[in-house]
């Protein structure tokens, strides 16, 4: 699978290229336009996790083929290479395309160690293929040394790898908190390593 981006950073179209047989998962409303022949598997109705629709699964025919996905809100689109290496925590809300060779891990002892027993605001992959992101706004990435440090918004967070450390903190100890929205709460990040934001708060963005 291959991805080529276009009408970035603002309204974002990731063009995902498969070759014969392959396939790509995405929510069945982002997906724009497709070369002929390819098919899409529809989730059984009511199908969810973690409070989200279940994603179609999109094939292509003997041939090969292409997907156009654009995302439902404006805002850019950023394919996030995995390379069989280290695994990335993304925020649940921004996966817009995944390939079977990038793999969720549920039950990633770090979130779990984050979040506790909830179901929190990121999500943990690993493996190999560009899992493509959609973001509020333009991508920008702070690149950490080793030791410095960060505090970032759940809002405006969309991935950091392995190698950052991460601290889940209360922005205000009275007042309301959600592991599951990010309310109420701030990152601090420890490098070496980078971290993914978009320069947009998406809860406010399709508020």
């Amino acid at each position: 699978m291959r991805v080529q981006t276009r009408h970035t950073p603002n309204f974002g179209v990731a063009r995902v290229l498969l070759s014969p047989g392959e396939a790509v998962q995405a929510a069945g409303d982002t997906m724009l336009a497709s070369s002929f022949g390819i098919t899409e598997t529809v989730p059984p109705r009511g199908g969810s996790r973690a409070g989200k629709t279940a994603p179609s699964v999109f094939n292509a025919p003997e041939g090969g083929g292409w997907i156009d996905f654009a995302p439902l809100a404006a805002g850019d689109v950023y394919p996030l290479e995995f390379t069989g290496g280290a695994g990335w925590c993304v925020s649940r809300d921004a996966i817009l395309a995944r390939p079977a060779t990038v793999r969720q891990d549920p039950g990633w002892a770090p979130l779990q160690k984050l979040f506790g027993a909830d179901a929190g605001f990121l999500e943990h992959y690993s493996g190999s293929g560009p899992l493509v992101l959609a973001a509020q706004g333009p991508v920008d990435a702070f690149e950490l040394a080793a030791g410095e440090l960060v505090t970032v918004r759940p809002d405006f967070l969309l991935a950091y790898p392995d190698t950052v450390q991460c601290r889940l903190r209360a922005v205000d100890q009275s007042g309301p908190q959600s592991v599951r929205t990010g309310e109420g709460l701030a990152l601090d990040f420890a490098g070496p390593g980078r971290v993914l934001v978009q320069s947009r708060n998406r809860r406010l963005s399709r508020g």
